[in-house]
């Protein structure tokens, strides 16, 4: 019987079977053959979305954007200044209106408990954007991403530098976990995912052949990695005064040309963007001046370099976040 998840909402990778992650996967990479083709598949004509966003992207709003015209779909984008939401009016009652209006609501901001309620109330398929607990679109097109480099990525070792309690980290462990990978988080011990949490991924690890990983070792995070992955060191939302503590832990797990040389020549590098690899940035510029950094989480030779692949990654947002669309609302 094949994979059928119609009507669903997509909150977080965890609802999800390993199966049913491979069939979004499969289905991404139709997608972007079709969409490098220049062959029209607007299998969605009619059907409409509207975009939430309290917290602002480029690549999460471009993605759905495109991705829903490419499937024929309708889009309306609103902003925290263009939503009433919480303020006049309560969320439940925004998701019923906006369930009567819209074949589907995509939802950008903080709390996943947002996200769920607009699942619960809407009764229509709700799509996680970004929340400080899950990011499981990102997950989605990093995993493409992956296979597009080495084909099977079972037993492939995936390790994430830096923060490891962010919705990246938490969402990465929990992909790897389904896809049978092994995931390793190598920061300071006081940024490292929840003990629940790892608990939890640990469990569906086994019953897949993955692993769990937790170290502050750089060398034994970088031993046969596969992918050397990280983020922003203070995530979008946090408070600016948390760089100077962030600086203090997070600088010896910058990803370097010396970190890259301990895993394999062949492992690629990747990050969600954006990112601070240089002083091309309003912030770059505020901390080089302030603590004497050139860059941040990933030195300007790594970001430019022949391993990178964070723009084939941002590219695969639009392609996986098309199948999820159309995979729940066919």
């Amino acid at each position: 019987m094949g994979v059928n998840i119609s009507g669903r909402s997509f909150l977080k990778l965890l609802d999800f079977s390993s199966e049913e992650i491979k069939y979004l996967l499969n289905l991404s990479a139709e997608f972007k053959r079709l969409k490098m083709a220049g062959i029209s598949h607007k299998h969605l004509e009619g059907k409409q979305i509207v975009l939430l966003f309290e917290k602002t992207s480029t690549r999460t709003r471009c993605a759905f954007e495109v991705a829903a015209r490419d499937l024929g779909m309708g889009v309306t984008f609103l902003d925290p200044a263009s939503s009433q939401m919480g303020k006049k009016e309560s969320l439940a009652d925004t998701a019923k209106v906006l369930g009567r209006m819209y074949d589907a609501i995509e939802y950008r901001g903080y709390k996943q408990e947002v996200v769920e309620d607009l699942a619960k109330y809407s009764g229509v398929p709700v799509y996680n954007g970004l929340t400080d607990e899950f990011h499981p679109t990102q997950m989605l097109a990093d995993i493409l991403t992956v296979q597009e480099e080495y084909g099977d990525i079972r037993g492939r070792k995936l390790t994430f530098f830096g923060d490891a309690r962010n919705n990246v980290a938490n969402s990465l462990m929990v992909v790897c976990a389904k896809l049978g990978m092994r995931f390793c988080a190598c920061g300071p011990k006081e940024l490292m995912p929840s003990d629940e949490l790892v608990k939890e991924c640990k469990k569906i690890a086994k019953e897949n052949g993955g692993e769990i990983e937790l170290t502050s070792d750089i060398k034994v995070g970088a031993k046969d990695c596969d992918v050397v992955y990280t983020d922003l060191w203070v995530s979008m939302g946090e408070d600016s005064a948390l760089w100077e503590k962030r600086i203090a832990l997070l600088e010896p797990y910058q990803v370097n040309k010396e970190l890259m040389e301990l895993a394999k020549p062949t492992t690629i590098f990747m990050h969600c963007l954006p990112s601070f690899h240089d002083l091309e940035t309003t912030v770059g510029q505020e901390i080089h001046e302030k603590f004497g950094l050139e860059a941040m989480e990933v030195t300007d030779d790594v970001f430019l370099g022949k391993q990178a692949r964070q723009f084939d990654e941002a590219e695969n947002r639009m392609h996986t976040i098309k199948a999820v669309m159309y995979a729940t609302l066919k």
